[in-house]
């Protein structure tokens, strides 16, 4: 059976940098997609960035663009989501999701919390 462990959130001053790590074990990362979402209070669900198995092409939502970079260690089976200059509407619980392509197999990992402010 396949997990999911997100950790490195935390609270951090606006303008500071988290490195968020999801980790997987069961199941080898390299074959799924790897998308980060996060939901705020109040909010829906929103996709962050994602980086693709075929080849590694990486993906952000506007809002994240030039601050967050998304990575993965294969070595490590990991997936990492490095968050440079925070502001506190990145505040948010935030997900990791693994979906492997044409296939039904889906996981989530639990959630840590990611809040910014002064």
């Amino acid at each position: 059976q396949g997990q999911l462990v997100e950790s490195g959130g935390g609270l951090v001053q606006p303008g500071g940098s988290l490195r968020l790590s999801c980790a997987a074990s069961g199941f080898s990362l390299d074959d799924y997609n790897i998308i980060w979402f996060r939901q705020a209070p109040g909010k829906p669900r929103e996709g962050v960035s994602c980086i693709r198995s075929s080849d590694g092409t990486t993906y952000y939502t506007d809002s994240v663009e030039g601050r967050f970079t998304i990575s993965r260690d294969n070595v490590k089976n990991t997936v990492y989501l490095q968050m440079n200059s925070l502001k506190p509407e990145d505040t948010a619980v935030y997900y990791c999701n693994a979906q492997r392509p044409i296939t039904p197999y889906d996981y989530w990992g639990q959630g840590t919390q990611v809040t910014v402010s002064a």
